[in-house]
């Protein structure tokens, strides 16, 4: 079984930014926390800025991996684009948040991605991505 994690905007800057919110491990560091928790599941990574790219990546992703995780940042809030690109795959997707967007600032609260994905996980800090890995597992009943 393999997963590809997709980490969206400002992602390539965790351990920088705001660790108060994001704790202070760094993007290598969470893939390698993600990767070294499972035996059985191959995880791939990908971090983009760019929503193109995002999007790009999630249509690939049909049918070449068993499910998709995605941590999609600021698009959370107002990427339709990303949001139908998950719409139209088979695949199941998770999305996953650090933070608990809900006890953030006003304009955090809503996520567009929310109604077409599996689930969302969000405030368990970067255990929330391997939650999500293993409930993708759970789906193929791959654990």
């Amino acid at each position: 079984m393999e997963v590809l994690v997709i980490h969206g905007p400002n992602l390539n800057m965790l351990g920088k930014r705001d660790p108060k919110v994001y704790g202070s491990s760094t993007l290598n560091e969470v893939d390698a926390f993600i990767e070294g928790y499972f035996k059985k599941v191959k995880v791939d990574f990908f971090q983009s800025n760019h929503e193109g790219e995002i999007i790009d990546k999630i249509q690939q992703a049909d049918g070449m991996y068993s499910g998709i995780v995605i941590n999609p940042g600021a698009f959370t809030h107002y990427s339709y684009a990303i949001r139908d690109a998950i719409e139209a795959i088979s695949i199941p997707v998770v999305e996953v948040h650090i933070s608990n967007i809900a006890a953030r600032e006003e304009f955090r609260h809503q996520s567009v991605i929310s109604a077409v994905v599996k689930g969302t996980i969000a405030g368990m800090g970067i255990y929330g991505y391997v939650l999500a890995v293993q409930a993708i597992a759970h789906h193929h009943k791959r654990i």
